[in-house]
């Protein structure tokens, strides 16, 4: 017996004949998965079906008003931001120390998800996630109108 005998009758490459025996469960899960395959596969689309209409879009965004008491408030606040609406946060019936530790809290949580921060009023500020843009400033308006808070 040659050495290229020897392999292939140790790996079974003979050129044998296997006898196969096929279930009828097995015949009858293969055609439930082509008949799974062939409803699911996808039909070619036309370039019209790619198009989103923006009014499902605008409906689905919100904006949310928010006056926290205390601090501990700040995170609900940064908890809607991280869902991707904005909110607008009135800080007036709050302390300034409070208020002004609010803001930082803000403006990190912002700054993570990649958002925007504005002043839009006397002790209001406008949080917006990345999913939203700004256009236009008012902020001018304010610093001539009172001084500085923060």
């Amino acid at each position: 017996m040659s050495i290229k005998n020897r392999f292939k009758s140790f790996f079974a490459l003979d050129d044998e004949e296997y006898e196969y025996v096929e279930n009828d469960e097995m015949r009858d899960v293969e055609e439930e998965q082509k008949a799974v395959q062939q409803t699911h596969k996808p039909q070619p689309q036309s370039h019209k079906q790619n198009v989103v209409s923006l009014q499902s879009i605008q409906k689905s965004s919100k904006v949310i008003l928010s006056e926290p008491r205390v601090y501990a408030e700040a995170q609900e606040i940064a908890d809607q931001l991280k869902n991707r609406r904005a909110v607008v946060v009135n800080l007036q019936s709050i302390q300034k120390d409070q208020a002004k530790r609010i803001v930082d809290f803000l403006s990190g949580t912002v700054y993570a998800i990649g958002g925007d921060i504005q002043k839009v009023g006397v002790n209001i500020f406008l949080c917006t996630p990345d999913n939203v843009d700004v256009s236009g400033s008012i902020s001018e308006l304010i610093s001539e109108q009172e001084p500085q808070r923060w």
